[in-house]
């Protein structure tokens, strides 16, 4: 979380296991994705409503451009990981931001990952098939 020298906030947002670099500079509400349009990069709306949230619950829609680099996971994980890096980055913004964004759940990381499976099972926690003779 650095701010540079021309008006810039650089936070790391991440969710299951994405993780997105956002650089939130004051513009136009242009959002920029890997170098694809927003719309283009996530045709789901739902990606797209959750990533917006932030700026709605603030009410600075159109007032920053967002340039994202996100990587791992994937489409609900990569919104959610560009949700949680915009809130941060509003955070730095504006530090009034951060209780309307906290009542909104936007600020916690969602730690919810993946259980790894175990040896001797099927999965995580299934169990193989069970033959009594």
């Amino acid at each position: 979380m650095v701010q540079d020298k021309q008006t810039q906030w650089v936070t790391v947002g991440r969710r299951k296991t994405s993780v997105a670099r956002v650089y939130l500079r004051p513009g136009s509400g242009n959002i920029t994705i890997n170098g694809r349009t927003f719309e283009n990069y996530f045709p789901r709306a739902t990606s797209r409503m959750a990533i917006m949230a932030a700026f709605e619950t603030v009410e600075v829609v159109g007032q920053y451009d967002v340039v994202v680099n996100v990587r791992g996971g994937g489409g609900t994980g990569q919104s959610g990981a560009v949700r949680h890096g915009v809130t941060r980055a509003l955070c730095l913004a504006n530090p009034d931001f951060r209780p309307a964004l906290k009542r909104a759940g936007f600020i916690t990381r969602d730690a919810r990952i993946v259980e790894r499976k175990k040896y001797g099972r099927a999965g995580a926690r299934r169990r193989f098939q069970f033959s009594k003779r």
